[in-house]
């Protein structure tokens, strides 16, 4: 898939006032400051669409960006920066979870992890999260070109490992940089066949 075009199309906190769902989409989340407006910006090949700041936090409604119009990319408020107790980490922000509950046309969340970082629990609350509400998604390593080759396979065997602890199988796996455009191609190309399957569907 090569992207020709992209372009914001708007922001809002109400998942009723998000864009016709006629085409589809996916959401792309993660822990604050995990690279996610830069990954972005990297796949459309649009150095300023998804603002970013070296500020956790910054993104805080729901920001629609229309791709090549035939289908959205989706920039979601990032979780994890304000300290939560154990028994409120899965209640997470009711503007996320109305979103993804509620978005009928959304076909994958693209959860972003910091592959420098080990297993964090509030990725895996987030992830069991979304397996028991049913909302495919898949995993988005981050800043690989942070982190030597060696570094990256044990930090991932270190994830991989604890997903299996809780999961049958693993979701689609991605490794990718936003400064050298490692991964494009693969989550490209994964976007491109879901995006035949919602055709295939309408």
């Amino acid at each position: 898939m090569e992207i020709t075009n992209a372009k914001f199309l708007m922001s809002n906190t109400d998942v009723s006032k998000c864009p016709d769902p006629k085409i589809p989409e996916y959401a792309f989340i993660g822990r604050s400051n995990v690279g996610k407006s830069s990954l972005i910006n990297m796949l459309v090949n649009h150095k300023g669409l998804a603002k970013t700041s070296g500020k956790p936090g910054k993104t805080q409604l729901i920001n629609h960006f229309i791709i090549d119009d035939s289908w959205y990319i989706v920039d979601l408020p990032g979780y994890g920066y304000a300290k939560v107790s154990k028994k409120s980490r899965l209640q997470f922000h009711q503007l996320i979870t109305n979103y993804l509950k509620k978005r009928e046309n959304l076909m994958c969340v693209c959860v972003l992890l910091d592959s420098r970082l080990p297993p964090q629990q509030i990725d895996l609350d987030f992830m069991e999260w979304l397996g028991i509400n049913r909302l495919p998604f898949v995993m988005v390593f981050t800043k690989t070109d942070k982190l030597s080759s060696s570094e990256l396979m044990k930090n991932m065997k270190q994830y991989t490992s604890k997903m299996l602890e809780l999961w049958e199988e693993l979701p689609p796996i991605y490794k990718t940089s936003a400064q050298t455009g490692a991964g494009k191609q693969e989550l490209l190309q994964f976007i491109d066949h879901t995006n035949s399957i919602f055709t295939q569907q309408a």
